[in-house]
């Protein structure tokens, strides 16, 4: 247990960035086109976080040209570059699977003060 701990702790990061479901937030993911390397942002609503330690990830939801699109980011990523809380939300729920199923103003989540 304790090698598999040392294991784990190699890759995870020392900075963390608080992540809670419901907060609206913009990933900046580093993709590999070639010999090219560029900074990509994917902003939306986290709708899941999962297990813990270094397989940590959460699950950010955006309607992009009016198609629901979902990306399940790792936490610990080297990929992800950085992730800016835009803004927090109140949420009474763990998961938000439910807002597939809202379009428009249905699926806005309440702002946390």
């Amino acid at each position: 247990m304790e090698l598999l701990k040392q294991f784990s702790e190699k890759y995870m990061k020392d900075e963390v960035p608080s992540v809670s479901v419901g907060d609206t937030v913009r990933v900046h993911i580093r993709v590999k086109e070639g010999s090219r390397e560029r900074i990509q942002v994917f902003e939306g609503t986290v709708i899941a976080k999962k297990h813990g330690g270094v397989e940590e990830s959460f699950t950010v939801r955006r309607i992009s040209y009016g198609v629901g699109v979902e990306k399940v980011f790792p936490l610990h990523a080297p990929t992800i570059e950085k992730v800016e809380t835009v803004r927090r939300g109140k949420v009474r729920r763990a998961k938000l699977y439910y807002l597939r199923d809202r379009v428009g103003k249905a699926a806005k989540v309440k702002e946390d003060l």
